[in-house]
């Protein structure tokens, strides 16, 4: 029996930067008309590294920060619905990337939710003693699978990557957690369909592999539903929770956030406004950036709630001592 740590965090985005008015210039929108009703300014958007390019330097900085060999790891997961191939797993060319010889490695596809449930699954290994040190990543290039005449969501996503070093520790770290999935709903955000091709079948109209997203009803999904599980969680932690980090989706949903669940707006930590939506790799985004700030630190003195929620539609919450 062990105990996951999580002693490193790290983030890395494109170079390139895409505001508002840069987009006002392709789309019939405005800074005004995109920041009113997200919270977004803009976002990093990738011109030529693909996914396993922005989880390779995540891991790297991860590597140099804790002074480890690629050798010493047991494991890498890269939470991602924007792979740079269906096989093989972005996981396993990071894997290669660093030389990390003796860590398996796989990705995790649970849309926004995923950083939250590749974190749970890893602290699972941790937890069985046989796996001393992994990496758990968030890694998107999320405008590869956008419309980019589709205002309603070219202006909401970016690009980057975010992760974590989990250690073995002698005390517990991860304390509570809830991992949720609702595929009835499945068709209020969805990307990259596969449609069907065999020269056996008749030929049928070809489904867009764009993403799409029921923009409301995901809203009020999540305040109702996403409220309602962290305010669960909450009531039955007696401690005081230093910061909630959320998926950054919009702005409009953390405000709404903290009056559901009666918590001070201040402890709710957010980005979205120089990032965008980057999907599985908001949350260690917005981590390593506090921890950077010295906000958040990594001395096991704070008690921090990660909550993500997405397409499947999933959600997640994890109650863990940082």
């Amino acid at each position: 029996m062990g105990f996951a740590k999580m002693t490193q965090v790290a983030h890395y985005a494109p170079s390139r930067i895409v505001t508002n008015d840069d987009l006002s210039q392709i789309l019939d929108t405005s800074d005004e008309w995109i920041r009113s009703r997200t919270g977004i300014g803009q976002r990093h958007i990738s011109e030529h590294e693909d996914t396993s390019d922005l989880a390779t330097k995540v891991a790297e900085s991860l590597l140099s920060k804790s002074g480890l060999s690629p050798l010493e790891l047991d494991f890498i997961i890269i939470a991602t619905i924007t792979p740079d191939h269906n096989m093989p797993s972005a996981a396993a060319k990071v894997q290669g990337n660093l030389g990390a010889q003796n860590a398996f490695a796989f990705d995790v596809t649970a849309a926004c939710s995923g950083f939250v449930f590749a974190l749970a699954t890893a602290e699972k290994f941790m937890a069985s003693g046989a796996y001393q040190k992994g990496i758990v990543i968030g890694a998107e290039v999320m405008s590869k699978v956008l419309d980019w005449s589709d205002r309603s969501t070219a202006v909401l996503f970016g690009d980057g990557a975010g992760g974590v070093l989990l250690e073995q520790s002698d005390r517990q770290h991860f304390l509570v957690e809830s991992l949720n999935t609702d595929g009835s709903q499945w068709q209020n955000l969805q990307s990259g369909r596969k449609n069907l091709s065999s020269p056996f079948q008749e030929i049928v109209k070809k489904e867009p592999s764009f993403l799409t997203m029921d923009g409301r009803a995901v809203f009020d999904f999540t305040i109702r539903t996403v409220s309602k599980s962290i305010r669960q969680m909450l009531d039955h932690y007696p401690e005081e929770v230093d910061y909630l980090l959320l998926h950054q989706a919009n702005i409009r949903i953390l405000d709404k956030m903290a009056k559901k669940i009666s918590v001070d707006r201040d402890k709710f930590l957010a980005n979205m406004d120089r990032y965008g939506n980057t999907s599985g790799a908001s949350i260690p985004i917005l981590l390593s950036e506090n921890v950077e700030k010295g906000l958040i630190r990594l001395d096991g003195t704070q008690t921090i709630l990660l909550s993500a929620f997405g397409g499947g539609l999933t959600w997640g919450n994890l109650i863990v001592k940082i």
